[in-house]
């Protein structure tokens, strides 16, 4: 009895369409809930966002447009999640009947493929189209049982290749950079205070726009270690541990020190261009900019991580800058400098296994753009 169920038309197809995709395509089950005899999976850095592979019967035109509706439904708790403007998705009906009588693709952002036998993959000018390896990929010399035994065994190994990709970048590790960080941040902090010395060595390194355009450069670095009281301080270190620490473990420690530098940079032009003659301290730009650099992140593992960016990530960003517009003493062009900074130099360093090389060209590219824009604007417009 197994062995005949193994050889239903149906399951064969079904079996060979979640190999492809799954192992092939690197799409993802969704797991959604009251949904029987249907598979949707995901891979939202494909042309074709989502499949659905449904084996439910769908008599007639009524069936079709209730399908039509559930399938919107759901795909609107996807983009919800995923922060998706749009997403398309491929219906592969492998039990629609002959009483159908509207067009199927009307709506170019569903598009329907009716299945019957395998053949009808390879003659689907649609799904060639798409996806233009697959009539090669469904291929096997295996059959039956060993046909399972194979699919399911290969969809399984990818499976733990990605739980142990997915480990190694959500894994806690040891935030070395961020201990270095909040280090030298007291250091700069309580050394001059001990020593009687704390106003002169604020006037020697805070970025202050007519002492940067006259030459002191350093400043636009030396000025995000340097902080005007304990409570400034403590409030970035703070968050510099609860926010680096975590960009540190996902991206990366070279890749974290230099968006925390060139953030902090960004932060610090931004700042000289719309001050003036005033003055600014603090590491809250370069922080500003490890968020930027989380919320690129977090769009990219959106799936994982879609919740926490619209319940977390993103409301702290708005509060944070709204705190900043209406506070007295907070240089809030230092955090948008460096948010979008952050976002910036990110893209252009990359995400491991998600960033393609034509993103982070394009990301190294607007990045000497924003930077160069922004030297201009606050070494020179801003000092005539």
């Amino acid at each position: 009895m197994e062995e005949q169920i193994m050889l239903d038309e149906k399951n064969v197809i079904t079996m060979k369409l979640l190999h492809y995709f799954i192992t092939e395509k690197n799409y993802n089950p969704i797991i959604l809930q009251g949904v029987d005899n249907e598979i949707w999976l995901e891979n939202l850095d494909e042309d074709c966002k989502v499949i659905r592979i449904v084996s439910n019967y769908i008599h007639n035109d009524e069936q079709f447009d209730f399908d039509v509706f559930k399938t919107k439904r759901i795909l609107k708790k996807i983009k919800k999640k995923t922060f998706s403007f749009k997403i398309n998705v491929m219906s592969i009906f492998l039990s629609m009947g002959d009483n159908i009588q509207e067009d199927i693709n009307a709506d170019p952002n569903l598009m329907c493929i009716n299945v019957k036998e395998e053949k009808d993959l390879k003659k689907n000018k649609l799904i060639q189209n798409v996806f233009p390896d697959l009539s090669d990929k469904l291929k096997y010399d295996e059959k039956g049982v060993e046909l399972f035994m194979k699919i399911t065994g290969d969809i399984n190994k990818h499976n733990k290749d990605d739980a142990r990709r997915l480990e190694k970048v959500f894994k806690n590790k040891v935030p070395y950079i961020t201990y270095f960080l909040i280090a030298l941040n007291c250091i700069f902090f309580f050394v001059p205070k001990l020593l009687g010395q704390y106003n002169y060595v604020v006037n020697l390194l805070c970025v202050h726009g007519p002492s940067i355009r006259a030459g002191q450069y350093y400043r636009l670095l030396t000025g995000i270690v340097m902080h005007a009281d304990l409570i400034h301080l403590c409030v970035n270190c703070y968050s510099l541990y609860v926010i680096g620490s975590q960009i540190e473990s996902y991206i990366g420690r070279y890749k974290y020190a230099i968006i925390y530098l060139f953030s902090g940079l960004t932060g610090s032009l931004l700042s000289i261009t719309f001050l003036k003659n005033g003055v600014s301290v603090g590491a809250s730009g370069a922080i500003f900019g490890l968020m930027g650099a989380l919320l690129y992140f977090g769009y990219y593992y959106r799936v994982y991580l879609g919740n926490v960016v619209k319940s977390q990530i993103l409301p702290l960003i708005v509060l944070n800058l709204a705190f900043g517009f209406f506070a007295t003493g907070v240089d809030n062009f230092a955090h948008i400098g460096g948010l979008v900074g952050g976002i910036i130099i990110t893209m252009a360093l990359g995400i491991k296994d998600k960033s393609s090389t034509f993103e982070k060209v394009n990301g190294w590219v607007i990045a000497c753009v924003f930077l160069a824009f922004l030297g201009y604007m606050g070494l020179v417009l801003a000092g005539r």
